[in-house]
């Protein structure tokens, strides 16, 4: 069985569009542990709505958050406190893919951060990154994080406009393992998720 935490270099990076097609490749069960923001069509919503197959089982949020904010304080304002040691994987005989929230650093509450959970979990981890103004230093720092705390990663995985020299720098200079990219695509649609987990099968 393939488990799998999805996270990023930090928000907006494409984590959800990644664990879609993470989720059709591997017809796996998805799960988001914290959604902060955007209850109306959540996280999970947009993985269902982008899934084609009848196996992938969709998990319910352990937290459900009203709050567009890093969890720690969207908890807070709802005058609670996330406790990470009751947050478990689902059960499931399926592959699994879990989608974080923001990047690793982010608070889950006054002691734990997203990595914990990661590391609670005891998941590989695939890393999303975008090219954008800074994106090195940020993806080299998330890298290095993880290699510190000795998460294993399977892979990592380029999202959105191709930036060739930034991408194999990256690649050469953390060793981590390159997964197919996620181009800019103009509509990111259930045919447009299926192809690219095609090309996602036989790398995971």
């Amino acid at each position: 069985m393939k488990s799998y935490f999805i996270t990023g270099i930090g928000t907006d990076v494409g984590k959800t569009v990644a664990a879609a097609i993470l989720t059709e490749a591997l017809q796996a069960d998805y799960w988001k542990p914290v959604q902060a923001g955007a209850l109306d069509f959540t996280d999970t919503d947009t993985v269902r709505s982008l899934v084609s197959n009848p196996v992938s089982v969709f998990h319910p949020e352990a937290y459900r958050l009203k709050m567009a904010a890093s969890p720690h304080r969207a908890a807070a304002a709802e005058g609670i406190e996330i406790d990470v040691h009751n947050m478990h994987l689902p059960q499931t005989e399926n592959n699994i893919v879990v989608e974080g929230a923001g990047g690793l650093m982010v608070p889950l509450n006054k002691r734990f951060l997203m990595l914990d959970l990661v590391q609670q979990l005891g998941l590989e981890v695939v890393l999303v990154s975008r090219n954008y103004l800074g994106s090195i230093n940020h993806t080299l720092l998330t890298a290095e994080v993880l290699r510190y705390r000795k998460v294993p990663v399977a892979g990592i995985i380029f999202n959105g406009e191709e930036n060739a020299a930034s991408e194999d720098f990256i690649v050469k200079y953390t060793g981590l393992r390159r997964l197919p990219s996620i181009r800019q695509e103009a509509d990111f649609c259930k045919e447009a998720v299926a192809a690219y987990a095609k090309e996602f099968e036989s790398s995971l």
